[in-house]
């Protein structure tokens, strides 16, 4: 399965800022990833080794990157072990071959699989990159839920007040969502003059966010709702329209509705933009297990204490096709990544993922540091290994059917 995975959102963490600060202050993992690092450097192009580094530990040193608390609970989900889950792979090659810092398999809300590799453990923090994105989505549906937002069909420009005038007028909440705004924006991480790579160093004015300044200034490129194309950037707006519609910040609206009470066991934090704004469409850092546990959510309808803190039927509006990407079984929902047999997956670049199938209730998280932002080989052998867990599933369901 090839499909294009996006780079969202840290255009360029600088190594500049180092200047006339002690080495005593900076731990001896940032100075050796620091020591080899040119300056001025994007993510996206450093060492392998370098990233090994960096992607375990992006809100640790504030200088370079700020971030916001995303608070634990108080009560923890339990996550207890089931059987191991047998399958053919060989995991000591499939972690090899796949760069995997971590990989969690649940069935049944029991842990089936889990293992951790280059450096990581069950609590440690990793990056997600665009997994946020689908972080983001459930953010909206609560938003809904609560009132703050009163319909999808709302234009952008009616919570954010200083994209009126702009090409968001004509544009509705849904629509940013699945990404067909039909807002030109050009997303090639090879291009220094693509929005992607201007638009988070981009300097606001009239008092505006950068984000509100750079975005509301974007021509139309298609007919709102027509054509779906890969925007990072609108993603991001998403979440100030959040936060325009709550008052909340996007980690304490996240804190108080999902984190704490779902039970999720570790402090984990987001990544904020240069105006101190939280970049949604990318870079919660979070323990593999409770990204796992963020699987269960979804899986379970959003239900607290027996109760569902989204509109009713959410989840299956946000993870089926809303718009055709261009790849035959797969489509794009409210910033998910869907599929033809109802399984769907928030995807992030370098191999981090959520995927989730709920007619075997089946979650499986990975991090990982692939050599590329996207691999299409190795997205292949991702596929191919959740195949096999689905079989495997199978296999132990038809075992247990009784005699017909």
């Amino acid at each position: 399965m090839k499909i294009a995975f996006k780079w969202i959102g840290i255009t360029s963490i600088t190594l500049a800022m180092v200047a006339g600060i002690g080495w005593s202050a900076i731990g001896p993992d940032w100075r050796a990833l620091i020591a080899d690092a040119p300056q001025n450097n994007d993510l996206l192009f450093w060492e392998q080794s370098q990233r090994e580094v960096a992607f375990k530990m992006m809100d640790k040193v504030p200088w370079m990157v700020k971030s916001r608390e995303i608070k634990p609970s108080t009560s923890v989900r339990e996550l207890p072990n089931g059987e191991p889950l047998e399958f053919d792979t060989d995991m000591d090659e499939f972690f090899a071959k796949q760069h995997l810092a971590g990989a969690l398999i649940l069935h049944n809300g029991e842990v089936r699989y889990e293992r951790y590799g280059l450096g990581h453990s069950p609590e440690k923090r990793w990056t997600s990159f665009s997994v946020a994105k689908s972080f983001t989505s459930s953010l909206v549906g609560i938003a809904v839920k609560e009132g703050y937002i009163k319909s999808l069909d709302d234009s952008v420009s009616d919570y954010i007040k200083a994209m009126k005038g702009s090409a968001y007028d004509n544009v509705t909440i849904a629509q940013l969502l699945t990404m067909t705004s039909g807002v030109q924006w050009n997303e090639d991480y090879g291009d220094p003059q693509s929005d992607v790579a201007k638009f988070s160093t981009h300097v606001g004015n009239e008092g505006l966010p950068s984000l509100v300044s750079y975005m509301r200034n974007l021509p139309r490129a298609y007919p709102a709702g027509e054509q779906w194309q890969y925007s990072t950037g609108e993603t991001n707006l998403i979440g100030v329209l959040i936060s325009e519609a709550t008052g909340n910040t996007l980690s304490h609206y996240l804190t108080e509705k999902i984190w704490k009470p779902f039970g999720m066991e570790s402090q984990a934090s987001w990544l904020l933009s240069l105006d101190g704004e939280e970049m949604s469409g990318c870079c919660i850092q979070a323990s593999l297990r409770d990204f796992a546990r963020y699987g269960l959510f979804v899986l379970e309808d959003g239900k607290i204490n027996g109760a569902s803190i989204l509109p009713e039927g959410w989840f299956a509006t946000a993870t089926a096709e809303r718009a055709d990407i261009g790849y035959p079984g797969v489509g794009y929902g409210y910033q998910w990544w869907t599929f033809a047999d109802g399984s769907f997956t928030a995807r992030g670049i370098f191999g981090q993922t959520i995927f989730i199938d709920p007619k075997r209730q089946l979650v499986v998280a990975f991090n990982g540091n692939w050599p590329n932002a996207s691999e299409s080989e190795l997205t292949k052998q991702r596929f191919e290994f959740i195949e096999s867990v689905r079989n495997s599933i199978d296999q132990e369901n038809q075992s247990t059917q009784p005699n017909s």
